[in-house]
Parts: structure tokens; C-alpha cells; sequence
């Protein structure tokens, strides 16, 4: 396991999409990125009120701005053998038409890959690795 501190994630999104599907692609992101690793994930925090407040992810993660190209190009990077130990979520076209999860698996498996048209992407790994990916890549403001 990759200590915290030598760990990355960013989410890299098409900016040229609408802003409803830009927030609904990062929110199912994370959460894609929670459940792959839950250990990043901090304890509960209680506040001076006494209120509980559900824990956050400990390190940062940089939503950079891409497009479909930038997407595709960086997709087709991390299925190499070079970044088998990176964590990759993608969200696609195929799936953001589904609105039931079974829908989505019955459609996905019917869509090659180059057929896919990448939304946004989460990456998570190794620091080096998901910079030499992604450090040169602005944020999305």
C-alpha cells in the first residue's frame, strides 16, 4: 500500500460539459473513489456543538479541467501495464443515459470502448505517476 503521503487523486472532467452533468459526473466520482479506498477516508468528526459530522477524504483532490480528447487520450494511457497499480473510474456517456444500475450493465456490455465518450475520469495512485499524467493540467474554475 502506497503511504498517504506519496498518494494522489485528481478528477479530471470535460469543462464542455453542462454544469448539472459536470457536478453529477464528480459527485459519482468520489464516491466511486470512496469505495475503492476507504481507507483515505477520516474518522467521524464531532464539532464544538457536540454535532457529529461524517468524515471527509484526508488528502486533497484537484478537479482539473480536460475535454473529450484530453479524456480519451489519458484513458487510453492508464490501460497500459505502466499504470496497473493506479486506481481508475471513469464515467461515460453510456453511463450517464442509464438511470438504473442494471440498465447500465445490460447497455455497457453491448458499447466497445472506443465507442465511449469520457465524461471525467478519477485517478488515483502512486504521486509521480499521476503527475506525469496530469501535473500540467489546469484546475477547473
Amino acid at each position: 500500500m502506497i503511504p498517504q503521503q506519496d498518494k494522489k487523486c485528481v478528477i479530471v472532467i470535460d469543462e464542455n460539459i453542462p454544469l448539472g452533468i459536470l457536478a453529477n459526473t464528480a459527485a459519482i466520482l468520489g464516491i466511486t473513489l470512496g469505495k475503492h479506498i476507504p481507507e483515505l477516508v477520516g474518522e467521524d468528526a464531532i464539532d464544538a456543538s457536540g454535532q457529529t459530522h461524517l468524515g471527509i477524504i484526508k488528502i486533497p483532490v484537484p478537479i482539473l479541467k480536460g475535454n473529450k480528447e484530453i479524456l480519451r487520450e489519458l484513458r487510453n494511457k492508464l490501460y497500459t501495464s505502466d499504470f496497473d497499480d493506479v486506481i481508475v473510474a471513469d464515467f461515460s456517456d453510456v453511463a450517464q443515459c442509464c438511470n438504473i444500475y442494471s440498465e447500465y450493465l445490460q447497455k455497457i456490455s453491448t458499447v466497445s470502448e472506443k465507442e465511449h465518450t469520457y465524461l471525467g475520469l478519477v485517478i488515483c495512485g502512486n504521486k509521480k505517476k499521476v503527475n506525469k499524467l496530469t501535473g500540467s493540467m489546469p484546475l477547473l474554475r
